[in-house]
C-alpha cells in the first residue's frame, strides 16, 4: 500500500512502517552491556525518542530538521523538466486539516505527519488577489500563474484590460497573453494538462484560452447577442497553443459533442454549432503529422503505449467524480499523471506539464470538507507517484494552490481527535452547544437556529459523505478567501521560490530555471 504521510525523524525522511531506518541510527549507540540488555536499552530509547512528552524528542527533531536546512543543496541546473502541480482551492487551513485526516487514516495521531511536497527544501507565500478583485477566482489567478500576467476576476489568459464579458477586448489580440505552455512549446518541448475538472473550466482554460469569461466553455455558454467570439473549448482545437497541448486528461465530453451526437456512454452533447470537437481535433493533429488518439475510459488509459505522442482523454461528461465517489472505470489523478509523464518523457528536449486537483475547491464550494481533505490527500499522493518518475536533478517541482477558502480549522481539541468532527466538548460555546472543528465563514451548510438557540451539531451524522459543514453566513455557494497561499517547491532553481511574492512570479522563475519564455532565464541571462 502506497504511503504519502511523511514523518521526520533525525535528518532521514521516512515512511511511517519504515522503522528500520530508525534503527539504523540507533545502531551507533555505544552501549557496554550485553547483547540482551543492549536491545532492551535500544527499544527502550527507541519509544523515547517517540515520546513526546520527552523532552528529547523535541530537542533532536529540531536539531537534524536544521541540520538538513543548512546542507541542503542549492541545484542551479537547468529544468529540462517541469511539473506545476495545482492544488484548486487549496488553503493552508486545508493542508493543516488534510495532515490529521491522513494521520488518523494510519494509525497516528495526525498532526506530526506531512503531505509528500510538505517535505520540498524550500517554500514560499504568494499573494493571489486580482486586478479588479481583492479575492481571486480561478480564472484570473490562472492566468497569473500560467501566464505571469494578472487580470481581471472570471477572465481567462487575457491582461487587465479587458473587464469580463467584453467579447470585443477578446477579439483584440493586443489584449491576449500567453505563458508557460507557450513558452515550452516554442523551445520544442512537449506539453500537457492534467485535470480532474472540465479540461474547459476555468483554471485548465488558463494555460491555453483567451476569454473574456470563463462561462464561455461552449457555444452554448455564449451570450445571444450576436456575439462572434470563440469559446474556451473551440480554442482548445483551434487556438494555436490549445491544439499543441500533447495530453489532455480530465473531464467535460459535454463542451465537445453536438446536440444531435451521443458519447460513448450515451449522454448527447450540449453544442448547437453542430461541431464535433473530437472529431476536429484528431483530424487537426493528423495534419500536423502527430499519432493522436482520443480515450474515455480508465481501460483505454492502461492500455495507451508509445505509439501515440498526442492523447485527448475526457474521462467524464462534466466534472470528474470525486476520488470518493468514483468507480472503477474512473481513473485516479496519480493514474493520469503517471500515464502523462510516460508519454511527455519520450521527448529528448523535455517537458511541462501542469496538474490541477480541482475538486478540493468544488468540496469546499458545497462546504463538504470530508471531501475536500481527500481530494487534497490525492493530490498529495499524485505527486509522491511524480517523483517516484523524475530525476530531480533535471525535473522542476512545484506544487501551489490558486486561491484559499473560508474554511477555519478551530477549537482545542485534544491531539487526535477527529478532524471532521465535534471539537472538544469541555469547551462547548456559551449557549452550551457543541462545534464543530472545521466550519466555514458563508455557503450552504449555514445551519437555522431553533428559536434563539444554535442548531446542535449532535443531531447531525458527521460521517456522511455529503455532510455541509456549518457556516456562518447563508450562500448557495461558499467563496473563496484572500489570504496567500504556499508554494512548494523541488529541483533546479526552486530556491526562487522561497519568501513571500505576487502570484504573477511564479512562471517567470519557472522560465528562468527552464530557459523558456522571453524573459530572462538561466541560458541567456
Amino acid at each position: 500500500m502506497t504511503l504519502f504521510i511523511i514523518i521526520y525523524f533525525k535528518s532521514t525522511i521516512f515512511h511511517p512502517s519504515n522503522v528500520a531506518l530508525v534503527n539504523n541510527q540507533l545502531q551507533k549507540i555505544e552501549v557496554n552491556q550485553a547483547s540482551t540488555e543492549y536491545q532492551e536499552g535500544q527499544d527502550k530509547l527507541t519509544r523515547s525518542l517517540f515520546d513526546e512528552k520527552n523532552k528529547d524528542h523535541w530537542k533532536m527533531q529540531a536539531q537534524f530538521a536544521l541540520q538538513a536546512k543548512i546542507t541542503t543543496f542549492l541545484n542551479t541546473n537547468v529544468a529540462k523538466n517541469v511539473i506545476l502541480f495545482l492544488g484548486d482551492g487549496m488553503s493552508v487551513a486545508t493542508l493543516a486539516a488534510t495532515r490529521v485526516y491522513l494521520g488518523r487514516k494510519y494509525g497516528y495521531l495526525g498532526e506530526e505527519v506531512k503531505l509528500s511536497f510538505e517535505t520540498f527544501p524550500f517554500t514560499g507565500l504568494a499573494k493571489t488577489y486580482c486586478v479588479d478583485s481583492n479575492v481571486a477566482d480561478s480564472a484570473c489567478s490562472g492566468t497569473a500563474y500560467l501566464s505571469g500576467v494578472k487580470a481581471n476576476s472570471g477572465t481567462v489568459g487575457l491582461s487587465g484590460g479587458v473587464k469580463r464579458g467584453d467579447c470585443e477586448g477578446q477579439r483584440n489580440s493586443s489584449n491576449s497573453v500567453t505563458g508557460l505552455m507557450d513558452w515550452a512549446q516554442r523551445a520544442g518541448k512537449s506539453t500537457g494538462i492534467v485535470t480532474t475538472t472540465r479540461v474547459t473550466h476555468a483554471t485548465p482554460a488558463a494555460a491555453y484560452a483567451h476569454s473574456a469569461d470563463r462561462k464561455w466553455e461552449a457555444d452554448v455558454d455564449m451570450p445571444r447577442h450576436g456575439l462572434r467570439c470563440e469559446d474556451i473549448a473551440s480554442q482548445l482545437v483551434r487556438g494555436r497553443v490549445g491544439i499543441s497541448i500533447d495530453v489532455i486528461f480530465g473531464g467535460g465530453r459535454k463542451n465537445f459533442y453536438p446536440v444531435t451526437e451521443k458519447d460513448a456512454h450515451g449522454h448527447y452533447g450540449i453544442r448547437n454549432d453542430g461541431r464535433n470537437l473530437i472529431r476536429e481535433w484528431l483530424l487537426k493533429k493528423e495534419s500536423i503529422g502527430s499519432r493522436p488518439k482520443y480515450i474515455y475510459n480508465k481501460q483505454d488509459l492502461e492500455k495507451l503505449n508509445s505509439k501515440y505522442d498526442s492523447v485527448l482523454g475526457l474521462f467524464s461528461f462534466d466534472h470528474m467524480p470525486y476520488h470518493l465517489e468514483a468507480e472503477d472505470d474512473d481513473p485516479t489523478l496519480s493514474e493520469m499523471t503517471q500515464k502523462a509523464i510516460e508519454i511527455l518523457s519520450q521527448n529528448r528536449k523535455g517537458y511541462f506539464l501542469f496538474v490541477e486537483g480541482g475538486r478540493i475547491d468544488t468540496a469546499h464550494h458545497e462546504t463538504k470538507a470530508r471531501k475536500a481533505l481527500d481530494e487534497t490527500a490525492e493530490l498529495a499522493k499524485t505527486v509522491e507517484t511524480a517523483l517516484k518518475m523524475v530525476n530531480l536533478e533535471d525535473t522542476l517541482v512545484i506544487v501551489t494552490s490558486d486561491h484559499s477558502h473560508t474554511m477555519t480549522y478551530s477549537g482545542y481539541s485534544k491531539r487526535g481527535a477527529d478532524i471532521l468532527g465535534l471539537a472538544n466538548p469541555k469547551f462547548n460555546a456559551s449557549d452550551n452547544l457543541p462545534y464543530s472543528t472545521l466550519s466555514y465563514a458563508n455557503g450552504p451548510g449555514f445551519k437555522p437556529h431553533q428559536g434563539f438557540r444554535r442548531h446542535n451539531l449532535i443531531l447531525d451524522d458527521m460521517n456522511d459523505l455529503n455532510y455541509t459543514y456549518p457556516s456562518l453566513v447563508p450562500l448557495a455557494r461558499e467563496t473563496h478567501g484572500g489570504e496567500d497561499v504556499a508554494v512548494f517547491a523541488k529541483g533546479p532553481w526552486s530556491h526562487l521560490f522561497t519568501g513571500n511574492y505576487e502570484q504573477n512570479f511564479i512562471p517567470h522563475a519557472i522560465g528562468y530555471a527552464s530557459c523558456i519564455g522571453p524573459g530572462i532565464t538561466k541560458c541567456k541571462s
